[in-house]
């Protein structure tokens, strides 16, 4: 199993889960042991595992147990093999094997303690002839690593196996005390061969769920975020925890490496993990992100015209003219007006006292034109949206609704007089209430991405605004 290779991956066993605390820029997830249960059980109720590794349960000549198997024809207790000798007892072969039942517990320091308990069938022919059939309960008990793989990925390794042969039935046939010593000790030697590879090839199934973490989401035309470990997988005796790494990556796939928020005294206080949840905590971070791959891309621009509002949001000359007359200078009434709206600075993203904010300072410049000439500038505005983000987890992502509370502007430029441009503030914005945010709820359908970890689905999570995160809690 090249221990030697993932000997320094196991250090995490040194270590205990942080009190709750993380950085300003990873992704938190904490996996509780239900869900790792879950995984495993699921491995085993809806692949091939047993079949593959056991034999076919209804066939008796399939699989590395059927006729020419271990315990089949030429097997070790078959006709010619060790216990040949014992006339008549001969072809004894698992033929069924019970769908394990798991237990887990999470041992922290050491690893994860897997029981499977199961009843396997033996059937063969009696030393009395006729058929021989047994029931043999089995623990088989084993000891777990969790490590982090060369790919960045969280990863269980079977560290240890024995089974504990529990008791034994005869169903069918007869079997003298002494042979049935015999077949008892034969199998107290036999099944860890044959049980512990079950236990890894459940790993296997599960490892490849716990590989998905290291998955590339697509942010549609924005680009993309990879997520993978950034520090060895923790363990509590109730969850195991995950450091996880988010990258950003453009279109062309690649790495695009946007400024960290400034580190805060201290890191950000994670609220405690209740028993049988498991909780994602989604740094501020990604939100500042997805709205900067939004700003870089031009996508938060926009120009504005009558076609894109309604006929109850006056945009024309005379409309502005009540407002301020002095900025139209010598213009006709009834214009049409353009207002091209440019954010040259990222937004800023604010997540503290249970409240979402976005904060999108941008460049207003109107203008007046005819659909059939050049359109005239009459002065430049600098403002500020204040937008309020309504939160909603669906089973992979963090979405996100704007909805404007206000908007302030301050005059940078006329080619009139200048004027007061606070009294602007309610038109604009009624015009960018139904012509902007919109688009930015649109464009924000991208989502904000979260890791993929055991298919855990937070969809019905509950969500908790922290300061500078975003908790989800979901019931396991």
């Amino acid at each position: 199993m090249m221990l030697g290779a993932w000997s320094l991956l196991l250090l995490w066993g040194l270590v205990t889960p942080c009190q709750g605390l993380l950085e300003t820029v990873g992704t938190l997830a904490r996996i509780d042991k239900d869900e790792l249960g879950k995984a495993i059980q699921n491995s085993l109720v809806g692949g091939p595992i047993l079949q593959n590794v056991l034999g076919s349960v209804t066939s008796v000549n399939q699989g590395i147990l059927g006729s020419g198997g271990l315990l089949g024809g030429g097997g070790l207790l078959s006709y010619g093999g060790v216990f040949g000798v014992v006339q008549g007892l001969s072809g004894l072969k698992i033929e069924e094997i019970t769908l394990p039942r798991v237990s887990l517990k999470l041992l922290p320091g050491v690893g994860v303690q897997l029981d499977l308990h199961t009843k396997v069938g033996l059937h063969g022919s009696g030393p009395l002839g006729g058929l021989l059939q047994l029931a043999a309960e089995v623990n088989v008990s084993s000891r777990v690593a969790l490590g982090m793989s060369p790919r960045g990925t969280p990863i269980l390794i079977l560290k240890s196996c024995n089974t504990l042969l529990g008791h034994i039935s005869v169903l069918s046939g007869l079997l003298p005390a002494p042979l049935f010593g015999i077949v008892e000790q034969t199998l107290f030697t036999v099944l860890p061969g044959l049980l512990c590879p079950v236990v890894d090839t459940v790993l296997g199934v599960v490892n490849e769920l716990l590989g998905a973490v290291l998955s590339l989401v697509p942010l549609g035309a924005l680009g993309s975020v990879e997520f993978s470990l950034a520090t060895l997988p923790l363990i509590s005796n109730q969850y195991i925890e995950l450091d996880i790494n988010p990258i950003v990556k453009s279109v062309a796939g690649d790495v695009i490496d946007f400024p960290k928020p400034p580190k805060p005294p201290k890191p950000i206080k994670v609220p405690p993990k209740e028993d049988h949840t498991s909780q994602v905590t989604v740094p501020l971070y990604l939100f500042s992100t997805v709205f900067g791959l939004l700003q870089t891309n031009g996508a938060l621009d926009i120009d504005i015209t009558s076609d894109l509002v309604p006929n109850n949001v006056p945009l024309t000359t005379t409309d502005l003219a009540a407002l301020v007359p002095e900025a139209l200078g010598k213009l006709p009434p009834n214009q049409h007006l353009l207002l091209s709206l440019r954010v040259k600075e990222e937004p800023t993203v604010t997540l503290q006292k249970k409240k979402a904010m976005v904060s999108i300072p941008a460049a207003i410049h109107v203008k007046s034109y005819d659909p059939s000439g050049t359109p005239e500038s009459l002065f430049q505005l600098n403002g500020v949206m204040t937008l309020n983000a309504q939160l909603a987890p669906s089973a992979t992502k963090l979405h996100l609704s704007l909805s404007l509370e206000r908007l302030s502007v301050k005059l940078a430029s006329s080619f009139a007089h200048t004027f007061d441009a606070s009294r602007l503030e309610e038109w604009l914005s009624d015009v960018i209430r139904v012509a902007y945010v919109p688009k930015l709820n649109e464009d924000l359908e991208v989502g904000i991405p979260l890791p993929k970890v055991l298919n855990v689905n937070f969809a019905n999570a509950v969500l908790e605004i922290i300061e500078n995160a975003v908790v989800l809690t979901v019931a396991s």
